[in-house]
């Protein structure tokens, strides 16, 4: 069979793995910045494709997204460790190219083609995830000692059997899972998307993260609030039977305390600091006040906070991370374009056309608040599906306008 993009067939199958393949974010190569099995592909696709790649006219947000990173990457010209700064202006750039490529790709296929990709890989992306979970469990000494002790599909955090699945971090579980999520809970009328749905919540539950956890709470309450509360009853009500009996064949059977760790990470949140998160937000506020304008340049708050505590963890807060480290130029931007996607999904009634698109962002932001995500491939591949999406919405409607003007003539 020719490969041709106009293809039906051709355009699924592309989205698709590239969707797969950003779920396999942990097999990748170091570079100085982790080279990734979807941006090899799409390096290759371009290289096949290039007479196919172009761009078209940016959405709003898209402007505000370039503007946020040329100044961030400027506050990298002031930086005490411009090293860092290069490696993150290099993956900046790298993840841009890919962005614009992906956007090709989705373009050549149709939102029902988009759609269809993101539930297979969905179920794809969680079923892996617990199968691998599961065998972790079973080769692993769960009374091993050390911090964060990974294999195969678990960590073990304090004593925790953390899900990490085809990633390597639990917390980043959950981020990446919020669009598989959200897809399966608004589009919850087959048995496909019933099943994605109940493997998203028993592998978020697993991954025993507070701030994860929380948010997909907020996420569902905001979701019955969009919609008649009466109609999610069945969808609910099957949901918790599911859970239930996955919970008694774990808890009974298999003798796995889960409402007991549980019950412990909700305890060690008032003893542990968020893990120690408000100690490294507070010493990121302390930089940003020592540099209110540029921060301390792109990519510098781990090389100061090793330097001055011994401790080369990231900010945990996307927002405080941007603050210190551009200043007041740079987070004004990340503002802008924050509020660039807002304003969009307001505008085009995207929380009644396609409230998964709606609630994804709302839940990225949530989750923002405790990871440091200023460059991310989940977070690229949204939003070049929403840009395409308004894309396309944009033609039907100058194509029904047309029509209707015609039809007046």
């Amino acid at each position: 069979m020719e490969y041709n993009l106009k293809s039906g067939y051709t355009a699924k199958k592309s989205v698709l793995a590239v969707i797969i393949l950003i779920t396999l974010s942990k097999f990748s190569i170091d570079l100085g910045f982790a080279l990734k099995p979807y941006m090899v592909f799409l390096i290759i696709f371009s290289v096949i494709h290039i007479s196919q790649i172009y761009f078209e006219k940016m959405q709003l947000f898209e402007i505000g997204l370039i503007l946020f990173y040329l100044a961030y990457s400027f506050s990298g010209a002031f930086s005490l460790y411009p090293a860092s700064s290069l490696r993150i202006i290099m993956g900046i750039s790298l993840y841009l190219a890919c962005y614009f490529i992906f956007k090709t790709i989705l373009k050549k296929s149709n939102n029902h083609i988009i759609e269809k990709s993101i539930g297979t890989a969905g179920i794809i992306f969680n079923a892996a995830s617990l199968v691998l979970y599961i065998a972790g469990l079973k080769t692993l000494a769960m009374a091993g000692e050390g911090e964060r002790v990974s294999h195969l599909g678990v960590m073990v955090d304090r004593n925790y059997p953390r899900l990490i699945g085809l990633l390597e971090d639990p917390n980043f579980f959950v981020f990446y899972n919020t669009i598989f999520f959200t897809y399966f809970l608004c589009n919850a009328n087959s048995l496909k998307n019933r099943i994605g749905l109940l493997l998203c919540l028993v592998s978020n539950l697993l991954t025993f993260s507070r701030g994860g956890l929380l948010a997909l709470i907020i996420l569902f309450s905001l979701y019955v609030m969009l919609n008649n509360p009466l109609r999610q009853l069945k969808i609910l009500a099957g949901l918790a039977a599911s859970i239930s009996v996955i919970a008694y064949i774990a808890i009974v059977q298999l003798k796995f305390d889960i409402y007991g760790i549980l019950d412990s990470r909700i305890n060690d949140f008032s003893n542990d600091g968020g893990s120690g998160r408000f100690e490294l937000w507070g010493r990121a506020w302390d930089y940003f006040s020592s540099n209110v304008v540029f921060g301390l340049g792109a990519f510098n708050f781990s090389d100061y906070n090793s330097f001055e505590y011994q401790d080369s963890l990231t900010v945990h807060n996307t927002f405080l991370d941007i603050l210190s480290e551009s200043g007041i130029i740079g987070f004004s931007c990340y503002l802008l374009f924050i509020l660039l996607v807002l304003y969009q999904l307001v505008e085009n009634k995207i929380y009644k056309k396609k409230p998964y698109l709606f609630l994804v962002f709302i839940g990225f932001l949530i989750q923002m608040v405790s990871l440091s995500v200023i460059i991310n491939d989940i977070f690229f591949m949204y939003l070049a599906i929403l840009s395409v999406y308004l894309q396309n919405e944009k033609h039907s409607d100058s194509g029904t306008s047309f029509k209707r003007r015609d039809l007046a003539g």
